[in-house]
């Protein structure tokens, strides 16, 4: 009599581990915010200062990963020289601030061609904040910050 009570708790407790260890589902302000920031660095990378442009509100500002802020003409100029070669983004979250505002995190592995002196660290957390102007989202500030190996 023991057996199928214990069998039948097995199964509840593992019913319950599989739901609980099902990450949320993502939400539709979520999957945009995040494709808004993967289109940045595609942006970069492809050279079109056109889409960045669209991207960016007119007050962007960066800090990047040398510490230095950055206005969105030298965001935009920069990314038109083309130094980002590949990168790999993962690990997103976003915490929406109001309706119209949200921050968007990742970290971000970065390829860019060798050689080069001002390089960007291959490994970096990225913190972006999102701002919605009408019925666009536009990236109004970013951040990123380089990851140590023992991070």
């Amino acid at each position: 009599m023991k057996s199928p009570i214990l069998i039948s708790a097995v199964f509840v407790l593992a019913a319950c581990l599989v739901v609980f260890a099902q990450p949320a589902p993502i939400t539709p302000l979520e999957q945009t915010l995040i494709a808004q920031s993967r289109a940045v660095p595609k942006a970069e990378q492809t050279k079109d200062g056109g889409v960045l442009e669209q991207l960016l509100s007119d007050d962007f500002r960066q800090v990047g990963s040398e510490g230095r802020v950055h206005s969105k003409r030298e965001f935009v100029d920069d990314a038109k020289e083309g130094n980002l070669t590949d990168f790999t983004l993962y690990n997103f979250k976003v915490l929406p601030l109001d309706d119209n505002a949200a921050i968007v995190t990742f970290d971000a592995v970065i390829r860019q061609p060798e050689g080069d002196d001002d390089f960007a660290p291959r490994y970096q957390h990225i913190s972006d904040v999102w701002v919605k102007q009408g019925d666009q989202w536009r990236l109004r500030f970013e951040q990123a910050t380089a990851r140590r190996p023992i991070d």
